[in-house]
């Protein structure tokens, strides 16, 4: 069996550390604890590994969070993966900092990356792990806030929820979705 986790963020120096980015954040996290690396392929850099007996390809969209759509329906297709066994990973900023929340599908919350997702898929039933990243900021400033550096109050903590966010996404791949919804969305 094979799964698609679909990292979400922006490339570029600029966007590296920012909330946007958590996906990478994590995606970066799961491929190095599968002793892989990164290479630049079409439409996203591209990572593989063989866990617990299963293939895991990782993908961080080189498309731009808005055109995340693109990327994951060629990687969806080339690796004929079904929409039941992609995870995608993002920043959300209805939920509180650190907290995981996985659905089997869902709304896209206003959500660009997934708003493109959906469009490009013509559905919204693919499972995600939505990565809260809080909504410390004043009216007018979502958008420098979603873009902006994490805190230093949130660095402390960072590299811990990340590791809960490799957790949550092993556990949606080695024990299925109900049981990674139970164990993780509390």
């Amino acid at each position: 069996m094979s799964f698609l986790i679909a990292g979400l963020g922006n490339i570029g120096e600029e966007y590296e550390n920012t909330r946007h980015n958590i996906g990478f954040k994590v995606a970066d996290s799961l491929v190095a604890a599968g002793k892989s690396s990164f290479s630049l392929e079409r439409l996203a850099f591209f990572a593989e590994y063989r866990s617990r007996g299963k293939n895991v390809y990782v993908i961080k969209p080189t498309t731009y969070m808005n055109l995340s759509g693109k990327a994951l329906r060629y990687w969806m297709t080339e690796l004929k993966i079904q929409p039941q066994n992609v995870l995608v990973v993002l920043d959300d900023l209805a939920i509180p900092f650190g907290t995981i929340r996985i659905r089997a599908k869902g709304s896209d919350g206003g959500h660009n990356g997934l708003k493109d997702i959906d469009a490009t898929l013509g559905n919204n039933n693919y499972p995600r792990l939505r990565f809260g990243i809080g909504a410390e900021f004043s009216k007018g400033r979502q958008v420098d806030y979603v873009l902006g550096k994490w805190s230093v109050e949130e660095m402390k903590t960072l590299d811990e929820r990340i590791n809960v966010a490799c957790d949550a996404t092993n556990s949606f791949m080695f024990e299925g979705l109900d049981r990674a919804m139970t164990k993780f969305n509390k």
